[in-house]
């Protein structure tokens, strides 16, 4: 090829790594990493950052990790396994061939299988037919749980495209009562006996811990590399050269909280109170929920935190004004604040909606640090909606209700 087609085809593959690597991270949980091409032209290098990682060894294995999965018909008549390569080469060589494509040659690959029982794993050679019935090109998804064998092993559950789905129901159809070996990365895991015709679905087993199978799953779902990546640097940064950042925006939010609290308190007084004590639950309840999807506050993290307070106080300023102009109208006060909650609700819920979606495409289609700016926003309105409705209407209703009939409303 001429250099033109190659650097096209470089550049093709560049592109293809970094949608996969793209993918196999964010698989991770949400921890906002950045992912970018660097250099000029004839560069072909990617630049990954991961805030909040504590394995990185594992994601470096796992992002270049080689997922070469095929599921290859055993020859007839064979053993499983042979315990010398030449005893099974021997086999190869004298099993007739089949009648298909993919019993029509054989190869011998290496086998490795845990045993039943779940001791020590069973190691020799196997002969195959070496065009595969499905590879992991084939691939839909892919996922983790525990073997359905019992004990400590993990086996991964897997689903195909309708094309791979049709090619793998002629073929275990053809070859009912055949073993099938299921080839991983050139390495016998399993050969599991077709028992009868399968379309869409099938499982790796293999003497898989948690984090084998779940990295693997990781891997099968995100495809293959294009081409080998090789790590050129890696830096791991201490967390003190954004300490003072971070510092500069916690700073920021507990001020910006401290002047809304005062605020409230000053213009509406003891319902003020009533304000505060959502605003605070609803920081608590933005907390946890970071906590539960793994999130790593960072500075869009602390951005979204901020935005969040401002939208709680505008819900409890739209509910308290409601309630001001029912009491000029002169409602009591337990109507008054009836009516200001039922009508304030539809206009919170119509602000948050509206905001909601347009963080979900922030999310959908934001980079790690917009990602993370949308997960926080998302985690905070959804917080808001229930503390500003119910927990503010609970408080008033609390108070109500300690005295038979409240003529006044500190508001």
């Amino acid at each position: 090829m001429d250099e033109a087609t190659q650097n096209l085809l470089r550049d093709r593959a560049t592109d293809q790594a970094k949608a996969i690597i793209e993918n196999r991270v964010n698989a991770f949980g949400v921890t906002e990493p950045t992912i970018q091409r660097q250099g000029g032209e004839g560069t072909y290098q990617i630049v990954i950052q991961m805030p909040g990682v504590d394995d990185p060894e594992r994601i470096k294995n796992t992002l270049n990790a080689d997922s070469n999965l095929e599921l290859k018909l055993v020859a007839k008549g064979t053993q499983i396994p042979y315990t010398t390569k030449e005893a099974a080469e021997a086999a190869a060589r004298s099993t007739p061939p089949g009648n298909d494509q993919y019993t029509s040659q054989y190869e011998v690959v290496f086998y490795r299988e845990r045993s039943d029982s779940g001791g020590a794993a069973q190691e020799g050679w196997v002969v195959v037919g070496k065009t595969p019935v499905i590879t992991g090109l084939d691939m839909r998804d892919a996922s983790a749980r525990s073997s359905q064998y019992g004990g400590a092993a993990f086996e991964i559950d897997f689903s195909l495209s309708k094309d791979g789905a049709d090619r793998f129901g002629d073929a275990t159809g053809k070859h009912v009562n055949d073993q099938l070996a299921i080839v991983l990365n050139n390495e016998v895991k399993s050969a599991p006996r077709i028992n009868s015709q399968i379309h869409d679905r099938g499982q790796i087993t293999g003497n898989f811990t948690k984090k084998a199978a779940e990295d693997l799953a990781l891997v099968l779902r995100s495809g293959a590399l294009p081409a080998k990546a090789v790590y050129l640097e890696e830096r791991t940064v201490g967390p003190s050269l954004g300490a003072d950042s971070i510092r500069q925006g916690v700073t920021a939010s507990v001020a910006g909280m401290l002047a809304v609290v005062l605020f409230m308190l000053f213009y509406y007084r003891g319902s003020g109170i009533n304000a505060v004590l959502a605003l605070i639950l609803n920081l608590v309840l933005l907390l946890a929920a970071l906590v539960v999807f793994n999130a790593t506050l960072t500075l869009p993290g602390i951005a979204g935190v901020i935005l969040t307070i401002g939208m709680a106080v505008d819900s409890n300023v739209l509910i308290f004004e409601r309630i001001r102009d029912e009491l000029r109208n002169g409602k009591v006060v337990a109507s008054a604040v009836e009516v200001g909650f039922n009508k304030a609700f539809l206009t919170i819920i119509d602000t948050h909606v509206t905001t909601i979606v347009s963080a979900v495409f922030l999310f959908v289609f934001g980079t790690g640090p917009i990602r993370g700016f949308a997960v926080t926003l998302v985690a905070g309105l959804l917080a808001n909606v229930f503390t500003a409705v119910f927990v503010s209407r609970t408080i008033f209703m609390w108070h109500l209700n300690r005295t038979a009939r409240v003529e006044t409303l500190s508001i």
